[in-house]
């Protein structure tokens, strides 16, 4: 049976990285026999452009309709003087929320070939392998009410508001906890419990939860000292689960531990499993069509996308073995080159990891 894939390249580098990943997809397609199909439309800045909204319902209705999306990135300062309500970065929340996309999975892992990359001691971060599990869909970047008002003495103010329901924890949590089963079988669970109620309410029901999952070893940490201990001891982790506001800073500082923001995938799924599949960094419009964007966490997405929504676990290996290779070959792009590299532009970079796959 054929599975549909939609593809929403976005703005910046987003089409770029993403005909690389379509290029590595369609390679393993046709040595592997998977029956892959591909749709493709507007998201973001380019659809405000075209449609005057970064969502068109029809982009909408095929996200809805595909057994997977493959996404590259949305924004740029062309569009930031718009109104809140239509920048690009809506129609990414939109399509979160409307599809339920609520668990968030943002592996942290350092390739042997890339130590030197890092920004830290390679003592520190060899052998690295962290899941940050995120919840997507609630939190204060979703809460209401919010927005900016003007006070009686004539100041503005802005608000917003940061809450999470016990059911939004409980099945973030539970995510978290099944993925730890699969790993190390250790989870910690980042909070700022000592101020904030909303997390005392969350540190409460993963508490609730760890007594239905004996095997695993369940910790809390305060969020200031999460994001310390990231960049001390990051090996302490195995898998950490946390709101929507602190996954995003924390899965951004865990992602410089492996050298480049340039390397780390995502996956956002629903209670189904079906889900939208990313790169972890943004559009960075000063760079594109320069040919100097690293497609590597787009193709890794696309593995996680074979993976976790369309159960291809073989393929999913054959890329990301075919990465591992092209790494071994010393091939780099600007973002994770080293002393003894060969930099290759990001076209280069797909097409090896394409030859790779053919051997």
């Amino acid at each position: 049976m054929s599975k549909n894939i939609l593809i929403l390249p976005g703005d910046g580098i987003g089409p770029e990285i993403v005909a690389e990943a379509r290029k590595v997809l369609e390679a393993t397609d046709k040595k592997m026999g998977l029956g892959l199909s591909f749709d493709e439309d507007l998201m973001g800045g380019c659809s405000i452009d075209a449609h005057g909204v970064p969502l068109a319902d029809g982009a909408l209705e095929k996200a809805r309709a595909a057994d997977a999306i493959l996404l590259g990135a949305v924004g740029g300062p062309q569009w930031d003087t718009l109104d809140r309500s239509i920048r690009p970065e809506q129609g990414l929340l939109q399509i979160r929320s409307k599809l339920e996309l609520f668990a968030n999975l943002r592996p942290a892992l350092l390739y042997p070939q890339l130590v030197d990359a890092s920004s830290l001691k390679p003592e520190v971060v060899s052998g690295l392998d962290i899941l940050i599990v995120r919840e997507l869909t609630g939190g204060i970047y979703f809460g209401k009410p919010r927005g900016i008002r003007t006070l009686d003495n004539g100041e503005r103010e802005g608000y917003n508001t940061y809450v999470y329901k016990e059911s939004e924890i409980e099945r973030i949590g539970r995510i978290a906890f099944e993925m730890a089963r699969k790993r190390q079988g250790r989870v910690c669970s980042v909070d700022k419990a000592n101020v904030l109620e909303v997390t005392m309410l969350w540190r409460e029901v993963m508490d609730r939860l760890a007594p239905e999952y004996p095997d695993v070893e369940l910790s809390h940490m305060y969020v200031d000292n999460a994001a310390m201990q990231l960049v001390r001891a990051p090996k302490q982790f195995d898998v950490l689960v946390t709101g929507n506001m602190f996954g995003d800073i924390l899965s951004d500082a865990a992602a410089m531990l492996t050298g480049s923001i340039g390397m780390l995938p995502s996956a956002s799924l629903n209670k189904d499993g079906r889900g939208m599949y990313e790169p972890c960094h943004g559009s960075a419009p000063d760079i594109a069509g320069q040919g100097l964007a690293n497609p590597l966490a787009t193709i890794l997405s696309a593995a996680m996308m074979l993976r976790y929504s369309l159960g291809m676990a073989e393929a999913a290996d054959a890329i990301e073995a075919a990465v591992g290779d092209v790494l071994d070959q010393g091939l780099r792009t600007a973002d994770i080159v080293t002393d003894g590299s060969k930099k290759v532009s990001t076209k280069e970079m797909g097409d090896a990891v394409v030859n790779s796959l053919s051997r």
